[in-house]
């Protein structure tokens, strides 16, 4: 009982730490870039941003904050799921050590945005018009950063919806769809490298996976009578055999 009991707490602050990471994750990488960047329009962008300097900053924190948030889930998501194969669970932690420092670092463009049209001292040797195309560039850059960092985004989820799959307290559904989620965003990187003028977003159709599993961690944690059989299973599975085969 007293397992049982931790893991639906630990289930639970993995669902609080993945919700968490949705305001965060929205509002500096999706909600701020498309209400401030202008395309096409370098001068508007820059107005903008010096317009609402305080939320371009917030929105720098907030990218940071997410990823830090991001490996701090995918430890307790970890500790959810290893008893299924700790070597495989173990991979949801790794891609999150991976895309939270190329994320962190991507925020460095944001800086240089800054950098440019607050500090004059770093500007002095380029016209207004170059100002504005500097920052562009950056923009983009920091744009083109998220595209990377959006692999590593997906690829934690492939394990993560695997072991959920072979487990018996979290449903297979979620699992799935979890994958599926996965395979949206490695298409939105191909294709944003290799057909940047297909406007299509896969990962917006595919989200659904993540959702459940928030909502599933937060509201039920683990199926405990499940759980507890699988406990009890793994007491008589061989050494070596990974999985057990619940009756």
């Amino acid at each position: 009982m007293k397992t049982t009991t931790s893991i639906k707490t630990t289930a639970r602050t993995a669902g609080f730490l993945y919700l968490l990471q949705i305001p965060l994750g929205v509002f500096g990488i999706v909600y701020v870039p498309q209400a401030l960047i202008v395309i096409g329009d370098p001068g508007k962008t820059v107005s903008n941003i010096l317009a609402n300097e305080f939320i371009f900053r917030l929105s720098i924190v907030s990218a940071i904050l997410c990823a830090l948030v991001t490996i701090a889930t995918a430890v307790y998501i970890y500790r959810v799921l290893k008893s299924i194969n700790k070597q495989q669970a173990r991979w949801i932690v790794i891609f999150t050590i991976i895309v939270a420092p190329i994320t962190i670092l991507n925020e460095l463009n944001n800086v240089a945005v800054l950098l440019l049209l607050k500090y004059p001292e770093y500007s002095p040797a380029f016209t207004p018009g170059q100002v504005n195309n500097l920052v562009s560039i950056f923009l983009d850059i920091h744009h083109y950063g998220l595209q990377l960092a959006g692999i590593f985004f997906g690829l934690w989820l492939f394990p993560m919806g695997y072991l959920v799959l072979r487990s018996t307290y979290i449903p297979k559904i979620i699992g799935i769809l979890l994958m599926v989620t996965c395979l949206g965003y490695l298409l939105d990187f191909l294709i944003f490298f290799l057909l940047p003028g297909f406007n299509v977003i896969i990962s917006e159709y595919t989200w659904l996976g993540e959702v459940l599993m928030v909502l599933w961690l937060l509201i039920k944690g683990v199926n405990a009578k499940r759980f507890e059989k699988w406990q009890e299973d793994q007491k008589l599975v061989l050494p070596g055999n990974p999985f057990p085969d619940p009756a």
